[in-house]
């Protein structure tokens, strides 16, 4: 079995609230949930407006899939125009770790 996982750091566009960044965030961790079935949340900076940390975590059995399924992950945070990718660290588990 194999474990991945991914923090994006993001800054939001023009958002003035917690709620508006509620309004930004929430849309892109259902979309994340939906369509690829992995473990994401708001992990940080929950109190600044513009800044926000999105994690996920993933488990799967080939190592191959697993990475092609990060791969997507954050291909589609860093497609959304309405907030600006930062950074992205990713780490992989296997079963001799």
């Amino acid at each position: 079995m194999y474990v991945g996982t991914l923090s994006f750091d993001l800054l939001l566009g023009d958002v003035h609230s917690l709620k508006e960044k509620r309004s930004v965030v929430r849309p892109i961790v259902a979309e994340l949930q939906r369509k690829y079935a992995v473990s994401v949340a708001e992990v940080g900076g929950q109190n600044l407006h513009r800044r926000a940390e999105i994690g996920l975590a993933a488990v799967a059995g080939d190592w191959s899939h697993l990475t092609d399924v990060l791969d997507r992950c954050e291909r589609l945070v860093a497609a959304r125009p309405e907030v600006e990718l930062l950074s992205v660290r990713r780490r992989l588990h296997g079963d001799d770790d």
